[in-house]
């Protein structure tokens, strides 16, 4: 199921890719607020993630973030239905 169809779930925000650059990603959200996004070591470290995000902050696309933590979500826009 998509996080927009769950009413529960209050702590996530859309935002879109602005600036790439090692070690640091930059986001805009939705409302209009630019944050940091907290990468993992693992992330910071994997050629194929840097590579992935420079691809998503070109087609400008939207990603869900954490409100709290300013981190990408795992799972994207979907949760398991239960």
């Amino acid at each position: 199921m998509l996080i927009d169809d769950n009413p529960q779930i209050h702590t996530i925000t859309p935002a879109r890719i602005t600036k790439v650059f090692y070690p640091y990603v930059i986001a805009k959200t939705e409302a209009g607020k630019y944050v940091n996004i907290n990468l993992s070591d693992q992330e910071r470290h994997d050629p194929l993630f840097w590579e992935s995000i420079t691809n998503i902050a070109k087609a400008k696309l939207w990603v869900p973030i954490g409100e709290r933590f300013h981190q990408l979500l795992s799972y994207d826009w979907t949760y398991a239905a239960e």
